[in-house]
């Protein structure tokens, strides 16, 4: 290529680079409306003893949903569901840390893989397209290859009834150690080549990696649900990371209005379901909620 050429492409390729738009978390002069339902973390109703109950009182706090553990009695779960007219919003796999997909014995693997297949049973049983998956963890007895492998295998095994009942495998960050960039995960989730294999993101669990507008701006479309807790990083650094949890929604480190525009620019419109402390009683549930409103409105 000769000199007078080389130098007319060059211009023309920077022009192409200047008149492409930039990604931004800048404010929108017009933000988009944002009509998100509320749904709740079983675990995080801390009120009421039987399945209809802890619904009752998601229902009169304000959720619009809730996400149920697996292994549950279906048929009541469902009754509750019915009476309250709050839908299951999502479900989690409530044996995954207990029977861990990376663990080195094969029948402990064998279990948490049968878990994850009840779990996505239960998801198409209550008409929700969505179950939260820990996959492993990596600790002095998992290397974090073997963690990568044994759990790759494993769900490459459930991929097709996935596929089948149409409910997403979402891949959640939960400190174990394990997909700790946005980049890797989307490496982990592409590998399995199906449109349901996704991410739970988590904002609260990700402070300590990294930014969470930076990482839903990475994973964009590859976000299934979204938990909304908070964190403070002042308290992690000074108390320990697990100290992080102790402060209230919207009082910690979390920027929840970038957290907000990155959701819009990734045009995610499903549910902001919270995993988040307060929920022992009918007026700290009703406080999540209210909470939660002034976050989608940040």
């Amino acid at each position: 290529m000769d000199r007078r050429r080389f130098v007319k492409n060059t211009l023309i390729g920077s022009m192409a680079v200047s008149a492409a738009p930039a990604f931004s978390l800048s404010n929108h002069s017009n933000p988009p409306a944002r009509n998100y339902k509320i749904g709740i973390m079983w675990g995080t109703i801390g009120t009421g003893k039987t399945i209809s109950e802890k619904f009752q009182h998601a229902k009169e706090a304000g959720f619009n949903g809730v996400q149920v553990n697996s292994h549950l009695d279906r048929n009541e779960v469902v009754r509750a569901s019915k009476a309250t007219g709050l839908p299951v919003s999502s479900v989690c796999d409530a044996k995954h840390w207990e029977s861990l997909l990376s663990s080195p014995d094969k029948a402990v693997r064998d279990k948490g893989r049968e878990a994850l297949e009840l779990s996505l049973e239960d998801a198409k049983f209550y008409g929700t397209d969505t179950v939260l998956l820990v996959p492993g963890k990596v600790d002095e007895s998992v290397s974090y290859d073997d963690c990568w492998n044994r759990t790759t295998e494993e769900i490459k095994k459930v991929v097709p009834l996935a596929e089948k009942l149409k409910v997403n495998i979402a891949i959640e960050n939960v400190w174990n150690n394990f997909l700790l960039s946005p980049v890797e995960a989307i490496h982990y989730m592409d590998q399995f080549r199906s449109e349901y294999v996704k991410f739970f993101f988590d904002c609260g669990n990700i402070m300590v990696y990294g930014w969470p507008e930076q990482w839903i701006k990475i994973l964009g479309k590859r976000i299934a649900r979204v938990h909304i807790k908070e964190f403070d990083m002042e308290a992690a650094n000074s108390q320990g990371k697990r100290a992080g949890f102790n402060v209230d929604l919207g009082e910690g480190s979390v920027n929840w209005s970038a957290v907000m525009k990155a959701l819009d620019n990734t045009g995610y419109k499903s549910w902001l379901t919270l995993e988040q402390r307060g929920g022992g009683t009918p007026e700290g549930l009703k406080d999540l909620v209210e909470r939660t409103k002034k976050i989608i409105k940040s």
